[in-house]
């Protein structure tokens, strides 16, 4: 993994304080690949908080939190509501995804 120990750390409160405690967490894509370069960071979440105005509520500030803790730095946030369409992302994420 392609993040380090202070990175992951910083990940897992923002995205809790946003989406609630028990929220699943992974991170997907290039980031785990430790031979990979560069690359994005790939965030894949299930939330507690169920509401649509929330969970949108919640994206935008956790993603606005986690750029200025890290810096300018590429972030996905893939949010998987569970009540809505299942997308082959979901999948992806779940599969290859690291749990944070």
């Amino acid at each position: 993994m392609r993040l380090t120990e202070p990175q992951q750390q910083i990940i897992r409160q923002v995205l809790l304080k946003h989406f609630g405690q028990n929220s699943e967490l992974r991170l997907f894509g290039s980031r785990v690949d430790d031979n990979a370069r560069g690359g994005d960071i790939d965030l894949y979440i299930e939330p507690e908080i169920c509401s649509v105005d929330e969970i949108v509520e919640a994206k935008l500030n956790a993603l606005v939190d986690l750029h200025r803790a890290l810096g300018d730095q590429k972030i996905d946030l893939v949010v998987n509501r569970k009540a809505g369409t299942v997308l082959p992302i979901y999948k992806i994420a779940k599969e290859t995804g690291v749990p944070l």
